[in-house]
């Protein structure tokens, strides 16, 4: 892994560890505070979110990612890329079944990909209240 950053378990103290770029460790979780983390994760997420307190009786404002919708794409929209997951002996592997979910797409989107370049991907986001959003 040359950038980005990655969630691993230490095999020998089963705390979650934090790691930035190459090898740079920046935090970690004690385990003890997950008992059903204990030893593997069943589900991971990547992606945004907001609170609608719904200011005036309508959606918020607040933008998610970079307040550009996931169809307005490369230099617009925020994006992960290169989707991957730890298996039991922390290796890297690409996602077996990623799935897109977006709660409001009027106000946010989502949309996906497989590429050789970028492995697994989405991009994400909104503005938050817009036309299509009230």
């Amino acid at each position: 892994m040359t950038g980005g950053f990655r969630i691993l378990q230490d095999p020998n103290h089963g705390n979650w560890w934090l790691e930035f770029g190459a090898g740079l460790l920046v935090g970690y979780w004690p385990s003890f505070l997950f008992s059903h983390l204990r030893d593997h994760a069943s589900m991971v997420q990547w992606g945004g979110e907001i609170v609608n307190s719904r200011p005036n009786g309508l959606h918020t404002t607040t933008q998610m990612g970079s307040g550009h919708f996931a169809t307005e794409g490369f230099g617009k929209s925020s994006y992960f890329r290169n989707l991957q997951v730890v298996d039991w002996d922390n290796s890297l592997i690409p996602l077996p079944n990623l799935k897109l979910l977006a709660d409001h797409p009027n106000c946010y989107d989502i949309q996906g990909g497989v590429n050789r370049v970028w492995g697994n991907y989405f991009y994400y986001g909104g503005p938050g209240r817009n036309v299509r959003c009230p």
